[in-house]
C-alpha cells in the first residue's frame, strides 16, 4: 500500500507541475494576444489531479481569478481530490 501511495503522491505532484506550467503559457499567450489553450483543457488538467497547480497559477500568474468557473470551480475539484486521497490513503 505505502508503495501505490508513493505513485499517487508522485503523480499529482507531476500533474500540478504540468498544469502550473500550462497556466503560465497561457497567460503568457493572453498577454500576446496569441491563440489561447481552452478553458476545457485547463478543467481537463484539474481533473486529472492537477488542480493544485491551477490554482497556483491562477493566483501566482493573475490567470483566471476573475472567471467565476474557475473561483468556484478550481477549489471544488481540489477539495474533491483532497477527500478521495483522504478517504482511499
Amino acid at each position: 500500500m505505502f508503495v501505490l501511495e508513493q505513485l499517487v503522491l508522485a503523480y499529482i505532484g507531476l500533474a500540478s507541475l504540468f498544469s502550473f506550467g500550462i497556466m503560465g503559457i497561457d497567460k503568457r499567450k493572453a498577454v500576446k494576444g496569441a491563440y489561447r489553450i481552452s478553458e476545457k483543457f485547463l478543467f481537463t488538467c484539474a481533473f486529472a489531479g492537477g488542480s493544485a497547480g491551477i490554482l497556483a497559477g491562477m493566483y501566482i500568474f493573475r490567470h483566471k481569478v476573475r472567471r467565476w468557473k474557475f473561483k468556484l470551480g478550481i477549489p471544488v475539484i481540489l477539495i474533491l481530490e483532497l477527500y478521495l486521497y483522504l478517504k482511499f490513503f
